[in-house]
C-alpha cells in the first residue's frame, strides 16, 4: 500500500489505528450471545495472540495479547464495558487448550463450551495415526504410506486411491483401514442437514469408535 500511494507505512498505519479506535467507540456488546475464540502465532514467533469473534454476526470483537486464560479476563472486560455481559454468552467455541476451558469455566459460566471441528478432527487423525504406526510395526506393507490414512479421498494421487483399495481388501482386515474408516465416518458428521440427522449420525459414529477395539480410538471418542 505504501508502493501505491506514496505515503510511508508508519503514517498509514497511524491513520489506520485513528479510524479502528473511532470505530471502537459506539461498539455496541449486549446481543453478543455465542463466541468463537482461538490463538495464532505473530509473524512465525513464539508470541501469540488470541482472537475473540462473534459467530452469529462474523465479526472480530477483540485481541488480547497472549494464550492463557487471562486472554478470557481481557476480552469479557471489554465485553462489559461495551454493555454486554458474560452471563449472556451461552455458546463458546474454541479448541481443547487447557487455559481457554478454565478461562471460560472461571469468566463465562453460562456458556457452553464446544470444540471446533478443526482440532476435533486433528485428534481423530492422531488416533489413527497411531494406530497405522503400531500396526506397521508388523504389517510392512503400511510403511511408507501414512498419508493415505489421513487424507481425505479427494486429495489423495491417483496412485495413492489405488493403493488404498489394496489396502482396503476384506481378507486384509487392517486395523488401520477400520481406524481411517471411522475418522472417514466422523466428517460426515458434519454434513447432517438437521439437528436429528447430526445427532443420528454422532451417536452411531461414537457406537461404532466405542466398539472399534481400537485403543486410541476409543481414547479419542470418549474425550
Amino acid at each position: 500500500m505504501s508502493d501505491l500511494t506514496g505515503v510511508s507505512d508508519h503514517k498509514i498505519w497511524r491513520v489506520l489505528d485513528t479510524y479502528i479506535e473511532l470505530a471502537k467507540i459506539d461498539e455496541d456488546y449486549s446481543n453478543i450471545s455465542t463466541v468463537g475464540m482461538d490463538e495464532t502465532s505473530i509473524a512465525k514467533g513464539h508470541d501469540y495472540i488470541t482472537l475473540f469473534v462473534d459467530l452469529e454476526e462474523r465479526k472480530t470483537l477483540h485481541i488480547s495479547a497472549g494464550k492463557d486464560h487471562k486472554t478470557v479476563v481481557d476480552f469479557v472486560e471489554v465485553l462489559e464495558a461495551k454493555q454486554g455481559d458474560r452471563n449472556a454468552i451461552k455458546q463458546v467455541s474454541c479448541d481443547m487448550f487447557p487455559a481457554f476451558i478454565k478461562g471460560v469455566k472461571e469468566n463465562m459460566p453460562e456458556a457452553e463450551i464446544t470444540f471446533d471441528k478443526f482440532h476435533i478432527i486433528k485428534l481423530i487423525n492422531e488416533a489413527v495415526d497411531q494406530v497405522r504406526r503400531e500396526e506397521g510395526s508388523y504389517t510392512p506393507i503400511l510403511k511408507g504410506n501414512r498419508y493415505i490414512f489421513l487424507k481425505n479421498e479427494s486429495n489423495l494421487t491417483a496412485k495413492q486411491k489405488t493403493i488404498k483399495e489394496e489396502l482396503s481388501m476384506a481378507k486384509l482386515n487392517l486395523k488401520s483401514i477400520r481406524a481411517m474408516q471411522i475418522r472417514e465416518a466422523f466428517q460426515q458428521v458434519y454434513v447432517a442437514e438437521s439437528t436429528e440427522q447430526f445427532e443420528g449420525l454422532l451417536n452411531n459414529w461414537y457406537y461404532w469408535a466405542t466398539h472399534s477395539q481400537l485403543a486410541p480410538i476409543i481414547k479419542v471418542a470418549k474425550e
